[in-house]
């Protein structure tokens, strides 16, 4: 059933127009989808069932999607419901369609809901569309007690309710009491008021960071060159494939090359941090720790 062009009043009246299907011929039609991949078939068993679609779509009205945007998330759901079907199983199509048209308009409302990610877990989805009712009820229930519930309480209660952590219950209430502004909005009604942007921290590395960050590393690589020249031609190689490549070499892959055993490698090697550390020991203790 196309949906584009048409008003939600229109796609009503169609709906409501379409044909009922008994259990048999409704079976027929599943078949003939899942089996033959029948386009006529499919297309008459959502026909048919678009009304139910269409039901549902309205019970999610009061998220502010338009009625239209949500029916066409109700007819995605029934085609996914279709095509999934499995007639085999002894259930009737409406029956099992009611989940897929459900979780897409869930999913839809959810992600229209704000620019920043509502929530996409289960538990997040079931606090979204059942916390206030949920919170209306325990507070109607404690004023029949004649007790008043402070927020937390409230809270406490509804996260027990809802089966989800406390913190999930503080992250939905203030996702579903804020609503987005723009980044370039103004922070007062002055002409000259600081938009909302400027008061946003800067993530990259500041001009003085950067300084001190290449100074720091000049110095450090000064330091390698003076500790390097303390070796010989043997050891400052061990040293450059040991710790100075992107992907260090083995002692054994050393010990191969070098016609020496893997012991022997390691020995070298430590003999050699030993130089380094030695003609360093008065410049800095960085660079101490750094060979230790």
């Amino acid at each position: 059933m196309a949906l584009d062009g048409f008003s939600d009043q229109t796609l009503s009246r169609r709906a409501m127009q379409a044909e009922l299907l008994d259990a048999e011929t409704e079976l027929r039609l599943a078949y003939a989808w899942r089996d033959h991949r029948d386009e006529k078939a499919l297309h008459r068993l959502v026909t048919a069932y678009m009304r139910l679609a269409i039901s549902m779509a309205a019970k999610f009205k009061r998220y502010g999607a338009p009625m239209n945007d949500l029916i066409q998330e109700a007819g995605l759901g029934l085609m996914k419901a279709a095509d999934k079907f499995d007639p085999d199983r002894g259930v009737r199509f409406s029956t099992y369609a009611v989940w897929w048209i459900k979780a897409s308009i869930q999913d839809y409302v959810m992600r229209n809901w704000s620019m920043v990610r509502t929530g996409s877990t289960s538990s997040q989805k079931s606090l979204f569309f059942n916390m206030r009712r949920v919170q209306a009820r325990l507070e109607r229930e404690a004023a029949s007690r004649g007790e008043r519930l402070d927020r937390h309480q409230v809270r406490q209660l509804i996260a027990t309710e809802v089966g989800v952590p406390l913190h999930d219950v503080e992250m939905m209430e203030g996702r579903l009491a804020g609503s987005d502004f723009s980044l370039n909005a103004t922070q007062s009604a002055e002409d000259e008021g600081r938009e909302w942007i400027d008061m946003l921290e800067d993530g990259g590395q500041q001009a003085a960071e950067t300084v001190e960050h290449d100074k720091d590393i000049d110095t450090l690589r000064t330091w390698l060159v003076t500790a390097m020249s303390a070796l010989n031609e043997r050891e400052r190689f061990i040293v450059r494939e040991r710790k100075l490549r992107d992907d260090p070499r083995t002692l054994e892959s050393l010990g191969n090359e070098l016609g020496l055993s893997k012991e022997r490698v390691r020995q070298l090697e430590a003999a050699a941090f030993g130089k380094m550390r030695k003609s360093l020991e008065t410049t800095s203790r960085e660079v101490h720790e750094f060979f230790a």
